[in-house]
């Protein structure tokens, strides 16, 4: 009878251990990583203040020069597509944990872990440039973190003069003689008759990207490169845009809130028009698994 129990108790434990070693060969979830890289063309972006030599001088299909020296962008809304078509949502309505600030002076921002994505094939990504309209409000109580974040002295996306969440703010310098860029998006209010607020223009944009290769989530923990491009803020697939100074605002370089409609036209081009284009300046490098 001892020998049976000690065989029984044995059996039981390379069981446990098999069951150990087979979870840990076949988890259910891993991480995915998305890196982002922020460039003109093929070149990345170095950032440099009015007269900086180091900066990357960019030039416009117009034949415009222009340089940055702020770049930021946020990123929300995540989802991931398996290859069945199944849509895997990243906490999606929650901005602290779903939701980032890119930030090209800051290279941590620059990586972004998703957790616990569940095991499969993933072969698309979709994520919003800036926060879905029902999201979209200065929220310390629901959203600290985020709000904290994206209000700080070194990101700087909170409008003074709105409830909401700036989307992108670039600034720099362009022509030989440095004039200033400021371009700020994000969505705004209106007014209706009865004095009602209402959506204004929606400078949201939903991206959605084919991966050239699958990310296999499981023992593996893919990482997924990610370009934005941003010789598409005045060579975009919707407009080609020279910036000027003058008062005629139709291609002003700092649209504001009295010059919301022209700022779509940068928005159009950076993030898509959300018809014919849906990827806007951003592209996949690679998916490494």
């Amino acid at each position: 009878m001892k020998h049976l129990k000690n065989y029984i108790l044995l059996t039981a434990i390379v069981l446990g251990f098999m069951s150990c070693s087979s979870d840990d060969s076949n988890p259910v979830a891993n991480n995915v990583t998305l890196e982002f890289t922020n460039t003109f063309g093929d070149t990345p972006i170095t950032l440099g203040a009015a007269n900086a030599t180091e900066a990357t001088v960019n030039t416009s299909d117009a034949g415009q020069v222009h340089h940055f020296e702020e770049l930021k962008y946020v990123i929300s809304n995540i989802r991931l597509i398996k290859a069945d078509g199944t849509e895997i949502p990243y906490n999606v309505n929650d901005l602290d944990n779903g939701a980032t600030v890119i930030n090209q002076a800051n290279t941590e921002t620059l990586s972004y872990v998703l957790s616990d994505i569940p095991s499969g094939d993933y072969t698309e990504i979709k994520f919003g440039l800036g926060v879905r309209s029902d999201l979209n409000t200065l929220d310390q109580v629901s959203f600290p973190a985020f709000y904290e974040n994206a209000g700080s002295n070194e990101t700087a996306m909170h409008w003074e003069w709105g409830t909401g969440y700036r989307f992108t703010k670039i600034e720099g310098f362009y022509d030989t003689d440095n004039k200033e860029l400021s371009f700020h998006s994000g969505s705004t209010l209106a007014e209706d008759e009865d004095g009602n607020y209402i959506q204004g223009v929606d400078a949201y944009r939903d991206v959605s990207l084919s991966l050239p290769t699958t990310a296999v989530v499981g023992s593996n923990a893919p990482r997924i490169a990610i370009k934005a491009d941003f010789d598409y803020l005045l060579s975009g697939n919707s407009y080609t845009i020279t910036l000027v100074t003058t008062d005629d605002i139709s291609n002003n370089a700092t649209p504001s809130a009295h010059t919301a409609t022209e700022m779509m036209k940068f928005v159009d081009n950076i993030g898509g028009n959300g018809s014919d284009d849906t990827s806007g300046m951003f592209s996949i490098l690679a998916v490494e698994n």
